[in-house]
């Protein structure tokens, strides 16, 4: 089967589908004439598999436990569950509060907030989380492509720069000066064109676009 095929079946998009494989948690055949994969009706099981666990919120460590046989289901289970009682009472501490505040007909700049933070922290010493867990990942997630992009753009301005010298350093055997201004204009354009895909991944990490395997 085709990935577009899979994505119809299991109603998982293909972004999702590719995200499980770099996770290694799925292993299509690829076609050797044309390089595309093909998935297998196991392979269609195993997503089957993943969506389940995902949308309990299992996370994809777990799971690749589970499919490889160091765990059993009841494992994955049991250890998951530790987890989300751990969440439930995060989450019981994170609605006391907002209930306490609800009843508080007051403007927020008259608010309590040194008590309330006090409060908060001696909770947060035993245990209690009430960050957003998923901020952290999207952090993490602006590393990769600002990156990427330093490294582009520090390569593109080697490369101008070694033009420019060898422009410079023996200018009666140097191409002429229309040729060096393109070539310079061509690889500003390139790092315009680097600098534009960042931003639009920021963009789309902003918008919570960060991974729709989450989801699952």
């Amino acid at each position: 089967m085709k990935i577009n095929e899979v994505e119809a079946l299991v109603n998982i998009t293909k972004k999702n589908i590719r995200f499980y494989e770099e996770q290694g948690l799925l292993s299509p055949q690829r076609n050797t004439e044309n390089g595309y994969r093909n998935y297998s009706e196991e392979d269609v099981q195993v997503l089957r598999q993943i969506k389940l666990l995902r949308k309990l919120g299992v996370p994809i460590e777990e799971i690749r436990h589970m499919l490889t046989g160091v765990h059993t289901v009841g494992d994955g289970m049991r250890r998951h569950l530790i987890s989300l009682e751990r969440e439930k009472q995060n989450l019981e501490h994170s609605i006391a509060f907002c209930r306490t505040l609800q009843t508080m007909d007051i403007s927020i700049s008259t608010l309590e907030t040194e008590q309330i933070l006090g409060e908060m922290e001696e909770l947060e010493k035993s245990g209690t989380t009430f960050k957003n867990k998923q901020l952290s990942d999207i952090r993490i997630r602006y590393v990769a492509p600002t990156v990427i992009t330093l490294l582009m753009i520090a390569l593109i301005s080697a490369f101008i720069v070694l033009i420019v010298w060898g422009y410079l350093s023996s200018p009666a055997d140097a191409p002429p000066l229309w040729f060096l201004w393109i070539c310079i204009g061509i690889c500003l354009a390139m790092g315009a064109g680097v600098v534009l895909a960042l931003i639009q991944r920021i963009k789309e990490i902003g918008k919570g676009e960060i991974d729709d395997a989450r989801h699952y």
